[in-house]
């Protein structure tokens, strides 16, 4: 397994990575606030109405055109244009105003590499990283910082100055196509989390964005439905995730939603922008509309929208002659402008502008690649059956493509990795078509797994026949099934089950060798009515540039497992609060939903706050598999609780590795203020020796202590008996107790 990283050395890889605050290389983000300021003003003064103007409307800086094909109907007129004059081909671009010597904005997808769905830079590859909920799973902000500092030393090697990243909408619904772009159901894990990458990525003078700003948690007419919850819900849930992420990764842009939130679109309403986002958290960036979000021009640019993001129907094309009736002020125009400048000029973008022809390290992203999807896999189930014993002979490999590769998230943060991609699309598919097809990394599980045992006999089947794959598994001492469910942006789920009859296929072959593992490749939760019946379940997420080889690390041992999962895997969607994804319509699901209809529909979220892991705490419900659950190849033994209450939460306890192998603990802190359900407050991930004990000590974050007071205006914890537990998960507390905290308040103002 060439480029492959030992355990140790993954493990000195991601903790090597400096905390958001500390010196980063590559990073000359300016620091002091007032010579930021001042260069801004010098710029957007100098500049005409007219060129301040010119920053805040984006053009697509690709043209389907330039596939040379007829392009279906509903491919809207922006992306039939030619490309621009300037571009290099990305999905958005702003000319640069040499005048004054501010540069072109190249914008480009997304959170899990440099995007390309195959036309924008026709040609250009990327390194592939694993999903951004495989990410989360490894619990770990210097994981995210790692991934951060890849994108952006790639982003600026090919002249891209603007990532269309930071993805950190809360998983409210599992069954939600752009799940595996985001970072799960929890917002302290998310918003540290997305922190970090941001981090990372503005370390290279590549400006980020946080989106999609904000309660944006399923496809299904997501350009219509209107997010409903209370306000101090949302302060608690989906916007405490973007508070944090803005708090920790400083990010230069934020991008409003298509939806809308309490009745106003998310880019026209003045509550979300400029009151909580501009005022309460003193965001000093930009916002920026998604691709065809924006609906009017007086109410978005009143309500804080600063830059409208290319679309068919161009309003900001009406904002000189609106300052001209006075109808917009020109102050505002103004601090449009310059919102964009100073952070340019924050992230370094201004006095290093990136350039293509950068010489990017291909081989060793591709390792940092594997090491993080190695530290994203969980393992949920193991009979003893891994890691695959020497002795194993003669296995059997079944699975859908697991032949040619692991899958790629689809949609607009579809990577195009390094040695290409295979497309799962039938012969005679029209190009465009194909390329919204699902995809697949050139990373072959069953040859990755075949370079790793090279003593074992390893046969191949592609599981289309059951009967045919269960008769072949019987005869081997092993049988590894790959089960795939391939995710789109666009396109909801309308259940857990997996797709192509793989249910019944995984039974089959269980049913002929109890010593069967599934790999699951999937970008959300899935429904396991097999798990009694198979040895070993591993999730793999969708792991990227070398997905094979970090599956076949796992499995044989080379690598001990350590993710933990950031989403709960429900027993059924009758547990969720909505058991049918309101809205879903079956004949709507089309690829990016393009064109696609809806009707207006309100989404009311009846757990409010209380996402995922929390619900079923809530419900008393007992999910498949709890949020932070993994196993690893050892044990570990928790004792010796100490706990100080008053002003701060603080646990202390003993872990030991009773095992036999080294391995990673993630020990896992919850609390649960007075009449409230349990919240992740923090975490502590321990690697031990077999036989090693160490004593850590997890303060809760006071921020996910408080609580939202409507009535008043601001976040309070109330005195009170505080319950917590420390554990493996939100479902498996090792030990527990309860602290006195007194009454605190906090003004999140700036």
């Amino acid at each position: 397994m060439k480029g492959t990283t030992s355990l140790l050395a993954g493990i000195m890889l991601l903790s090597a990575i400096p905390a958001a605050g500390q010196s980063q290389k590559g990073n000359t983000r300016m620091a002091n606030a007032a010579t930021i300021d001042a260069q801004a003003d010098r710029i957007v003064d100098a500049m005409t109405l007219a060129e301040q103007i010119s920053l805040t409307r984006t053009r697509a800086g690709a043209s389907l055109k330039d596939l040379g094909v007829p392009l279906p109907a509903f491919i809207p007129e922006a992306m039939r244009i030619d490309k621009p004059e300037g571009s290099i081909g990305t999905a958005g671009f702003v000319p640069a105003i040499p005048r004054v010597g501010f540069p072109a904005q190249h914008q480009a997808d997304a959170s899990l590499g440099i995007a390309d769905i195959g036309y924008l830079r026709p040609g250009q590859q990327s390194t592939s990283l694993p999903s951004t909920l495989s990410l989360a799973a490894t619990f770990s902000p210097e994981a995210a910082l790692e991934a951060g500092d890849i994108i952006g030393a790639e982003a600026f090697a090919k002249g891209i100055n603007i990532m269309l990243a930071g993805g950190v909408n809360l998983a409210r619904e599992p069954r939600n196509g752009r799940n595996f772009e985001y970072l799960g159901e929890d917002p302290l894990l998310a918003g540290r989390l997305v922190g970090q990458q941001i981090a990372g990525i503005q370390a290279h003078h590549v400006a980020s964005t946080i989106k999609h700003y904000a309660v944006n948690p399923q496809e299904s007419g997501r350009f219509v439905y209107d997010a409903r919850m209370s306000e101090a819900a949302l302060r608690e849930s989906d916007l405490l995730a973007f508070e944090i992420g803005v708090r920790d990764g400083r990010p230069a842009s934020a991008m409003c939603a298509y939806n809308k939130v309490n009745g106003l679109y998310a880019c026209e309403n003045p509550w979300l922008m400029n009151e909580v986002l501009k005022t309460d958290w003193g965001f000093k960036g930009w916002v920026m509309s998604d691709w065809g979000a924006v609906h009017s021009l007086h109410a978005s640019v009143n309500a804080g929208l600063d830059q409208q993001s290319p679309q068919d129907k161009d309003f900001f094309a009406g904002l000189e002659a609106a300052v001209g009736d006075g109808s917009i002020e020109r102050q505002r125009v103004r601090d449009m402008a310059r919102r964009i400048v100073r952070a340019m000029i924050e992230v370094g973008a201004v006095e290093k502008v990136a350039k293509p022809g950068g010489e990017i390290p291909v081989e060793a992203h591709s390792a940092r690649a594997q090491a993080l999807a190695e530290a994203g896999i969980v393992l949920l189930k193991n009979d003893g059956i891994l890691p695959l014993a020497a002795t194993a002979r003669k296995i059997v490999v079944i699975g859908r493509h697991a032949d040619k590769g692991v899958p790629i998230g689809g949609g607009s943060s579809q990577v195009i990795p390094w040695g290409g991609v295979y497309r799962d699309a039938p012969e005679g598919t029209h190009p465009l078509s194909a390329l919204m097809a699902p995809s697949y990394s050139l990373a072959s599980p069953l040859k990755a797994l075949a370079a790793a045992l090279p003593n074992a006999e390893i046969q191949f089947d592609d599981g289309s026949n059951p009967a045919r794959a269960a008769a072949l598994a019987a005869s081997a001492d092993v049988a590894i099934v790959y089960a795939v469910k391939t995710e789109m942006e666009g396109i909801d789920h309308a259940d857990l089950s997996l797709p192509w009859g793989q249910d019944d296929m995984i039974a089959a072959v269980a049913g002929a060798n109890p010593r069967t593992v599934v790999v699951l490749q999937t970008g959300n939760p899935v429904a396991m009515p097999w798990l009694g019946k198979v040895g070993g379940v591993l999730q793999a997420w969708f792991s990227g540039q070398r997905g094979g080889d970090a599956i076949a690390s796992i499995l044989t041992g080379r690598v001990a497992p350590s993710g933990r999962l950031p989403i709960s895997f429900p027993a059924s969607t009758e547990q969720l609060p909505h058991p049918k994804i309101v809205g879903f319509d079956p004949a709507k699901q089309k690829a990016l939903s393009i064109g696609v209809r809806y009707d207006p529909f309100p989404i009311d979220y009846v757990e409010g706050s209380d996402v995922g892991y929390r619900w079923f705490h809530l419900k008393g419900e007992k999910p498949l598999f709890p949020f932070g659950f993994g196993l690893t190849y050892t044990s570990f033994d928790y004792s010796g609780l100490k706990q100080t209450g008053g002003q701060t939460l603080k646990v202390t306890a003993t872990i030991r590795n009773t095992g036999k192998r080294e391995g990673l603990e993630v020990a896992q802190l919850y609390v649960a203020p007075p009449g409230r359900s349990i919240r992740l407050a923090g975490w502590a991930r321990v690697q031990l020796k077999p036989g090693e004990s160490r004593t850590v000590t997890i303060e809760a974050d006071t921020w996910v202590l408080l609580s939202y007071d409507e009535s008043a205006g601001k976040w309070a914890r109330p005195a009170g008996d505080y319950r917590f537990f420390i554990g493996k998960s939100a479902g498996e507390p090792e030990l527990s107790g309860s602290v006195f905290l007194n009454a605190a308040a906090q003004d999140r103002r700036r």
